[in-house]
């Protein structure tokens, strides 16, 4: 499901129990700067990342000063995050002029202790090829170096490699728990261009070599996936963004199963079993 940018007014774009992806939860808050933003999400673990500015944050009296240091925008660098635990009250402060914050939320069932994860503890990984059309770049703000401190919670931002190109490819699910094959994990996407007027299209096929639906998605597109294999694409002459929000059904760790027509593809594209092998 595609859902076009419009103005959420701090409201969470996609609310706990959501009927496609009840294992996610999604908000974009604008602050500008002095103002706060006060939250608790009964039910759901969530990372809190500074998409632009910066912010104070409390978390039931745990202090994390000074998140987030981008300006201009997603390019503008390295990404920061708090994890917050279940059910936690939130303070968010903004202080700088103003501040875009996404929160990130999965459902999970036991409380667990907040931290942070500044520049020099994302986890990356750079995989794909300029000739394959797949290069790509991930910034993992929650992903296999916190995985003993996080419950369901999978969340990363993932750029394209110069302008146009493939991304999620070989096309792949997570849309069913049948290990060791697969396991069930809900996805959603808010996605950024480079300029900002560029495009791309988001590919949701949901059974195997039958025709599937395609979404248009722009500057600040959100997409939500429930199931089927699913590869997005930017327009040459444009670099994309998207931040990704995982949460799984019975464990953290993503298991993707790979569509049968292209998996012979894995073996083209360099240094892509890394990428699967970091989404733990």
């Amino acid at each position: 499901m595609h859902i076009a940018p419009y103005d959420n007014q701090n409201k969470p774009i996609v609310d706990t129990d959501h009927h496609l992806v009840p294992l996610n939860y999604f908000n974009i808050i604008k602050l500008q700067k002095g103002e706060v933003f006060e939250y608790a999400v009964q039910g759901y673990e969530t990372c809190i990342v500074p998409a632009t500015g910066t912010v104070d944050v409390d978390v039931e009296g745990a202090t994390f000063a000074k998140l987030g240091n981008r300006t201009v925008d997603v390019w503008d660098g390295e990404p920061e995050g708090v994890y917050v635990p279940v059910g936690a009250k939130v303070r968010i402060t903004c202080l700088t002029k103003a501040t875009e914050t996404f929160i990130a939320g999965a459902k999970y069932d036991k409380v667990l202790e907040p931290f942070d994860v500044r520049a020099d503890g994302l986890d990356k990984v750079q995989y794909g090829s300029d000739d394959t059309k797949t290069h790509r770049k991930i910034k993992h703000i929650l992903g296999a170096s916190h995985h003993d401190k996080v419950g369901r919670l999978l969340v990363s931002e993932l750029y394209t490699v110069g302008q146009g190109g493939w991304s999620g490819f070989p096309s792949h699910k997570h849309d069913t728990d049948r290990l060791p094959e697969e396991t069930r994990h809900d996805e959603t996407y808010n996605f950024r261009f480079k300029p900002n007027y560029g495009s791309g299209v988001q590919m949701l096929q949901r059974e195997e070599n039958k025709a599937g639906d395609a979404y248009h998605i722009v500057d600040g597109s959100t997409i939500m996936i429930d199931k089927g294999y699913h590869p997005c694409a930017v327009l040459p002459g444009y670099e994309m963004y998207y931040f990704t929000i995982l949460g799984g059904l019975s464990q953290r760790s993503l298991k993707q199963y790979f569509q049968p027509t292209h998996a012979e593809q894995l073996h083209t594209i360099p240094g892509i079993m890394d990428m699967v092998a970091k989404f733990k």
